[in-house]
């Protein structure tokens, strides 16, 4: 008659990792490494760098293993949180990135350097037009475009500030950006 395995004990598994032991981190690594690599590429949708948030994840296991709690929850869970957290800030941190190429970066700086006090008077009248067409708007959508061109929130954080539901926030963005188009066009 078979045996069955015991469950594997995940909490003792964090507790051994806060005491040092490698071995236990190892052991959770062989344990869940597999689902949580698909947690991770559901969030960021590229292997590569799932297995990346993966490494990085299970090093902050390491780092933070003493500050699991178990009252508050199971150590199973907690590991798949810290893997989804990692995972999540670098989504958000690549949904912020603009890449360019070399001949995009040179095309910019040699535009950047022809500028002369003709371009800079251009310039400060068109951002007094922006401060007046912005001035025009009404405040929730003023708010949402300068939430997410200023400081760079998505969706979802400009939600949040303003406490407002998230289709609420896209169509105010989308509206207010109309809006300013014809405002300066």
């Amino acid at each position: 008659m078979p045996t069955l395995a015991a469950p594997y004990d995940y909490d003792a598994a964090l507790r051994a990792c806060a005491r040092g032991e490698q071995q236990a981190l190892h052991g959770l690594y062989q344990q869940e490494s597999r689902y949580l690599l698909g947690v991770a590429l559901r969030i960021v949708r590229q292997r590569a760098l799932a297995e990346d948030v993966l490494h990085d994840a299970f090093l902050n296991i390491w780092r933070r293993a003493g500050s699991f709690d178990a009252t508050r929850g199971s150590g199973k869970g907690w590991i798949y949180v810290v893997v989804r957290h990692q995972a999540l800030n670098v989504a958000r941190a690549r949904a912020h990135e603009v890449s360019a190429d070399e001949d995009s970066v040179e095309t910019l700086l040699h535009e950047r350097q022809g500028h002369d006090a003709g371009d800079a008077y251009a310039l400060q009248a068109d951002m007094g037009k922006l401060h007046d067409c912005l001035a025009h708007l009404d405040e929730s959508k003023r708010n949402s475009i300068l939430y997410a061109y200023v400081d760079g929130c998505s969706h979802s954080e400009i939600a949040q500030r303003l406490q407002a539901p998230l289709g609420t926030v896209k169509a105010w963005v989308k509206r207010g950006l109309a809006a300013l188009r014809e405002c300066m066009g």
